[in-house]
């Protein structure tokens, strides 16, 4: 899938005690990393890896490509393929709904016995694996909300924390929500939940049942927020944005 590259507006790449930031990019795949130094190497030999191993699959299921439901399991995949499928089958989506976060996912999980905490973001679809608190914003691009922050805990993670927006990013969405944001055990799951959630607000009255979809699917919390208003449910804290950003 070709896509335009866009600047990622919500990224930092000024280093701090904490932090060795850096970014990945192999082809449409741009990645950006926190950890204790600097992975760029191994990372981007898996990135290469896993685009081979979606590009492969594709090639032999054209509607693992095209799809917005579920197909059928194919045997014998790599890995993320299975991860994509699992994803796809709780969420009521497409398999390439689940691509971002999977690979986000796949990354992270590599590399974590290198880095004692470590995030991987990847067009918003984040994987992150913590020891102290941290803060994720979410930009949601209307008009009423200039940034909307959720405390992360260590217990939880690793996790995925991944955002579906009708007005920001080049993914497809049916819906009208400005963002929809959702927290699972991993990112390729987060990533189809926040799809399917989107997907869902066609305006004010499809909040609530939107975000208990997403409860439903497997999300430990769901944050959707369109025009003026905020919906949370599940295990969410929402915290200062101009706190300590991830």
């Amino acid at each position: 899938m070709k896509m335009k590259r866009a600047e990622r507006f919500y990224r930092d790449f000024e280093d701090t005690d904490r932090w060795k930031s850096f970014r990945v990019r192999v082809e449409t795949s741009d990645l950006y990393i926190r950890a204790d130094k600097d992975l760029s190497v191994r990372a981007k030999t898996m990135v290469r890896s896993l685009r081979e191993d979606i590009r492969g699959q594709i090639e032999r299921q054209s509607e693992f490509f095209a799809s917005f439901t579920p197909v059928k399991r194919l045997p014998g995949c790599p890995s993320i393929i299975a991860m994509m499928y699992d994803a796809s089958e709780k969420a009521g989506v497409g398999p390439m709904a689940a691509v971002a976060g999977a690979i986000s996912d796949t990354v992270g999980r590599d590399l974590a016995d290198l880095s004692e905490e470590l995030i991987v973001e990847n067009g918003g679809d984040i994987w992150m694996n913590i020891t102290r608190p941290a803060v994720a914003t979410i930009y949601p691009g209307g008009y009423y909300f200039n940034g909307v922050a959720l405390r992360i805990y260590p217990g939880p993670t690793p996790c995925g924390i991944c955002t579906s927006s009708a007005r920001i990013g080049l993914s497809l969405s049916f819906g009208k929500a400005d963002a929809a944001t959702v927290i699972a055990h991993d990112a390729a799951l987060a990533d189809a939940i926040a799809t399917e959630v989107c997907n869902r607000v066609a305006g004010v009255d499809d909040l609530e049942d939107a975000a208990s979809y997403g409860i439903r699917c497997g999300a430990a919390g769901v944050v959707i927020i369109y025009r003026d208003r905020l919906v949370a449910q599940g295990d969410i804290e929402l915290t200062d944005p101009y706190g300590e950003l991830l």
